[in-house]
Parts: C-alpha cells; structure tokens; sequence
C-alpha cells in the first residue's frame, strides 16, 4: 500500500536521455565506468585484445562462450561464405554512390532484407545465422561503394585471408601486411560491442516492436551515422589536421578550453577513467606510423593526450576513438569511411542486442513527463487574435 501511495504522491523523476536507468537485463557486457573496466562474456577486453581475434570475439559474443578450435573454424568457414551480396544490392549502391558512405550503407543493409528467405524467422538459430552473414556483408557493402564512387569494379574476396585483413585487401587492392591486419582486426575487437549504447538501444527499440534485424540493424546503422555518437573518430583526425604540429598543442586546447569547446578523442558517457579499450590502440598507432613514414601523428596525440592531464580528475579522459581515427588515416582511408569501420565492427553486437530483446520480448515506451499549458477551450479561427 506505501509503494501505492508513494507512486502516486511522489513527483516523478525525469532522466534526461535516460542516464543512470535500466532498462533490461544482459549477461553479455559488463562496464565500470569509475574503474575503467570492460568485459565481454566476463572476459576482460585486455585478454580478448591481446590474445583473441575479431572472428573468435564475434562467435563469442554470438554464442556466449570461446568456441573450441573446431568451432571456430566452422564459424570462420561462415563468415567467409558470407562474403557476397546479391547484384541487385550492387545496382542499388551505384544508384546512390555519390551519397556519404553510412547512407550507402544504411540503404544497402535495408534492401538486404529482402532477399532474405527467413526474414521473419526470430529463432535463435535464425537471428544468428542472419547475424553472421550481415557481419561479412556490411564490408562487402563498404569496400563495393567506395570502389564504385571512385569509377572502379568491386575487387572480389580472398578466402585466405582473415575478416580483416580481407576488408583492408578489398579497399586498397592490395594484401595487407600482419601488423596491419593485426591491428585493424584490433579496433573491431574493440568495437564489436558496448552495452545500450545509442545505436545498440535503438536496435532493441525496432526488435521490441517485432520489427526484423534488418530493420533494426538499418536502424542503428542511423544512429551510428550521427556525429555525437559514430563521429568521434573522424572528428580526431579534423583535430589533428587543425592542430598541425605538437608545437601547436596547448594553444590549441587553451583555444578550445576558453570557448567551452570539446576536445575530439576525450571523454566518454560511461567511463570517468580511461577508456579500457583506448590503451591497446595506443601502441598500434605508434608502431604503423612509424612503420608508415607517418611519425607526426602519432606524436601529436600524445602531446594532446599530455596536455589534457590535468583534466582527467574531471573525468575527461582519453577514449577509444581518439586513436582509432589515425589508424584508418595512416592506412590511407578516407575519412568519410571512418564510421563505416565502426559500424562493421558493430554489427555482432547489434546481433547479439535484437537477439537478447527478442528473446523476452516487450516493446520499449518510455514516457514524457508533460510540462505543456493546462486545458484549454478551442478558439474557432474567426475569433483568434
């Protein structure tokens, strides 16, 4: 009877963008933004980084636990059988190629759907052979566009090589060296999922409707594709071009501080430490600047990453995307496919957020808290002022 009363005497509480609810249970992410810490399944991502690869982490996340070495290489076998689209698909992205490359890809994501003879299935087995496929289709959409946009056939995909290192083959047309397919099987390692994130939340928001995966993964692919959520990376390397030369630094961030500008690359919704996953890309970058003839980049960050110290007792600390950005530049990509690389690594966990919803499902209303006029009495238009 007291909850009764409290429910209707107590004021309600509103949480602005929802910060601090939950909304659903998830035995698959574990965030602790004060410690700096990230696990997925409840294994560290500093194990995964270091010792896992894009392709085991995805059946992982997928399947909810490490697959045995035969496992993965039926897995691995899958993926790679998913590397082709319909022409039709094709025909499609050359309609609308002179467009931005997430919007490509958000047409193309939508009109795969149907060519999906399960689409509607929602079984387990269904979402994550779908899952699967889309995982190896969304490169193959990315690596097409940006081909076709520049007058180019699609190079087709090399079976030898890993999901990685045959997106970096497909883009630039040449076999990638180890530490560079290394590297970028990295940052999808570190991107392939992190909890109710913008994009994911708005994935399970189209499944509780009974909506199908492609058209929820269309839809985070959209929320993706805003810069307050998917742009940081690009948003890094416009910082690093501005800044220029590491002399340039903290004029540059007394500049910023002064008219209450953000600094690309630092701070995080979640974390008030570093971000877990930004430490592993730290020493890549340095290691394929080097090796790229490209130093000054990399040394420009850090003395960005220096010149910020005295402000990560704010919280404001270093995230993931404040490295991943030169990454993508030193391997020669434009930045208008930076967030396309986001959401390739993304999309496992997306798979996995329609999966858990559909799973139990209920459709997600929050309410608004009206704060409008009182009642008031019709005017008719003859008598209005």
């Amino acid at each position: 009877m007291e909850d009764e009363q409290n429910a209707v005497t107590d004021p309600p509480r509103v949480h602005r963008g929802l910060k601090g609810v939950y909304f659903e249970r998830s035995d698959t992410t574990f965030i602790d933004g004060r410690a700096g810490e990230l696990r997925y399944r409840g294994y560290s991502i500093h194990d995964l980084a270091a010792h896992s690869t894009f392709e085991e982490t995805t059946y992982l996340l997928l399947h909810g636990e490490l697959p045995t070495r035969e496992q993965l290489t039926t897995f691995d076998e899958a993926l790679k059988a998913g590397r082709t689209l319909p022409a039709e698909i094709y025909d499609i992205i050359e309609i609308v190629k002179d467009a931005h490359p997430m919007e490509v890809l958000r047409t193309a994501v939508s009109a795969l759907g149907t060519f999906e003879a399960n689409l509607s299935d929602d079984s387990t087995e269904a979402i994550l052979d779908k899952g699967t496929r889309l995982t190896s289709q969304v490169p193959i959409i990315v690596t097409a566009h940006h081909r076709m946009r520049q007058g180019f056939e699609p190079i087709a995909p090399n079976s030898d090589l890993g999901h990685a290192a045959n997106f970096l083959y497909m883009v630039k047309d040449e076999i990638p060296s180890s530490d560079a397919a290394r590297l970028m099987d990295l940052d999808m390692v570190l991107h392939a999922e992190h909890g109710s994130n913008a994009s994911s939340f708005t994935a399970r928001v189209v499944a509780g409707t009974d909506a199908n995966l492609h058209a929820a993964v269309t839809a985070a692919i959209a929320a993706l594709s805003g810069p307050a959520h998917g742009g940081a990376a690009e948003n890094v390397m416009h910082m690093a071009r501005e800044v220029g030369e590491v002399a340039n630094v903290k004029r540059y961030i007394r500049n910023k501080r002064k008219n209450r500008e953000p600094i690309m690359g630092f701070g995080h919704r979640v974390y008030r430490a570093e971000d877990p996953r930004a430490r592993h890309l730290r020493a890549g970058v340095e290691r394929l600047s080097q090796g790229m003839g490209e130093p000054h980049w990399n040394e420009i960050l850090q003395a960005l990453v220096e010149a910020m110290k005295p402000y990560a007792r704010h919280g404001v600390n270093v995230n993931v995307d404040f490295y991943s950005g030169v990454i993508y530049h030193l391997h020669g990509l434009p930045e208008d496919l930076f967030v396309p690389i986001f959401a390739m690594g993304r999309v496992p966990g997306w798979t996995l957020h329609v999966h858990q919803q559909l799973l139990n499902n209920i459709l997600i209303r929050p309410l608004l808290l009206y704060d409008g006029p009182e009642q008031r009495d019709y005017i008719s238009i003859d008598k209005r002022e």
